[in-house]
């Protein structure tokens, strides 16, 4: 009789499973079922299904029995995790303009599904803006900046290789104001100040970022000091720049000495000039670190949501020598050949080239202050400024997240700097950033778990861009035609 009532009783909740199911119109939908979601907002949540269609999610729920249901495709997530779509925030599209065509398939290879381009000629990037608008499924979402806005001397003048044309150099005010209108009107999402802008150039940008609802990331002004460009209005800042110069007991000597420096170099080079400064001041800098000093930094831009991409991968390459690891030399092979060549040949050269104690000194400096940042309530978003430093499109953001994990913060909230703080940073929280329904179908199924190890981020299953997706197969069709290009 017992187990007569315990058969009787299953049967009944199975069927009533089945009927809760039968009423939601699944017909089209693509289910992940059975998988573990992973986001920042939600936390970690075991056996759920996960609902998309028209690019949307539209539903997610325990797990349910769908047998029965007709015209539903289902993808088996048992014993995998999901995760949002991953952004690098930090990307040049016109840095090597050889590699930009493999850009987008690289990028959705790893499981980036957005990005942010924070330099460019804007004729040249809002071309591959308009190109990921037209074609959501198979590129990432681009958002851009168009050009760096620089001062006189500008620093990347396309005057080598290494400084192709990602700038504008404005001499006064005023052509900053025009400039900054003229990039407007074209649909820039951010604008992006550089180093060599006058503090008075500098408030202009800020000021107008926030008379026309732009965000203001950039490197701080060798001009200015860190709490004046966070006070002026600075919303990001990128690689930490110049915050050890602001972080020094002989801080306000070193502003001095570059004000002068700027001076009696206004006819020089921009590159030059900028070299000759960081050469001159880096090192001193940070010999003469003041913890105290950087701490009421850090307080201020907590206070003014001056947000940070510390660009680690890119800062602690010349120390941690990625270039040099067989599994990332592997990703050369994903390149053009022509790229593919030169970097196989920077690499070794990179290798064989001596490591200065300085050298060193900076980067545990660098990943020592990520945390630091992080403790002090400083928002990080992950970033990498590929392709520089010999870092792949998409294989670099992982590196990213692994020493973000590094400097001290967990596995959850290194995900969350390139899941969910992008998408704030953007005011995008009603479209990305999580597992919600509502939510554009950008994620990532993963074979293991992030959050027992970061490095779990590069065990992609499956990558889904906009309800697009791209199966192991395809995943794999994806490397094919890198590899064939």
């Amino acid at each position: 009789m017992k187990n007569s009532l315990i058969l009787l009783f299953t049967t009944f909740l199975l069927t009533l499973t089945a009927c809760q199911s039968s009423t939601f119109d699944y017909n089209g939908a693509t289910v992940i079922q059975n998988i573990t979601t992973i986001d920042a907002v939600n936390g970690a949540h075991e056996n759920r299904d996960v609902v998309f269609r028209d690019g949307k999610i539209i539903k997610v729920s325990e797990s349910e029995n769908l047998s029965g249901i007709e015209n539903v495709e289902i993808i088996d997530g048992t014993g995998k995790f999901l995760i949002p779509g991953l952004w690098d925030a930090h990307v040049h599209f016109s840095y090597d303009e050889e590699l930009t065509p493999a850009m987008f398939d690289l990028f959705l290879l790893y499981g980036i599904t957005s990005v942010r381009d924070t330099g460019a000629e804007i004729g040249y990037v809002k071309e591959w803006k308009d190109r990921a608008l037209s074609n959501p499924f198979e590129a990432p979402r681009v958002m851009i900046a168009g050009p760096l806005l620089d001062g006189m001397p500008n620093v990347y003048d396309g005057s080598s290789p290494g400084r192709p044309l990602l700038s504008e150099g404005f001499a006064t005010v005023d052509e900053i104001t025009e400039g900054i209108y003229r990039l407007d009107s074209l649909g820039v999402d951010l604008l992006k100040a550089y180093e060599m802008l006058t503090p008075e150039q500098f408030e202009e940008v800020t000021r107008l970022g926030r008379e026309l609802g732009l965000k203001v990331t950039g490197h701080v002004p060798l001009s200015m000091d860190v709490i004046s460009a966070s006070n002026a209005g600075l919303n990001s800042m990128e690689h930490m720049r110049n915050l050890e110069l602001s972080s020094a007991s002989n801080a306000d000597e070193l502003l001095q000495e570059r004000r002068q420096m700027l001076i009696d170099g206004k006819d020089d080079a921009g590159g030059e000039l900028r070299s000759s400064i960081h050469s001159a001041q880096r090192e001193r800098a940070i010999q003469n670190y003041d913890d105290q000093k950087n701490d009421e930094i850090l307080a201020v831009l907590a206070q003014n949501e001056t947000w940070q991409i510390p660009t680690l991968a890119l800062n602690l390459g010349a120390t941690e020598l990625h270039y040099t690891e067989p599994e990332w030399v592997e990703t050369f092979s994903y390149l053009p050949q022509s790229v593919e060549a030169s970097w196989r040949e920077s690499a070794e050269g990179r290798a064989d080239s001596e490591i200065s104690e300085f050298r060193i000194e900076q980067s545990e400096w660098l990943l020592n202050m990520a945390g630091k940042i992080h403790n002090a309530g400083v928002e990080i978003m992950a970033g990498t400024d590929t392709p520089i430093g010999l870092l792949t499109p998409g294989k670099s953001l992982h590196r990213e997240l692994q020493l973000l994990v590094e400097a001290g913060l967990t596995p959850m909230e290194a995900l969350k700097t390139a899941t969910l703080n992008p998408v704030r940073y953007f005011g995008m929280e009603d479209e990305l950033g999580s597992i919600e329904e509502g939510m554009w179908a950008d994620l990532i199924m993963l074979n293991s778990n992030p959050l027992d190890n970061i490095q779990n981020t590069e065990e992609i299953h499956t990558v889904i861009k906009q309800g697009n997706v791209l199966d192991p197969d395809q995943l794999n069709q994806i490397k094919v035609r890198l590899m064939n290009q």
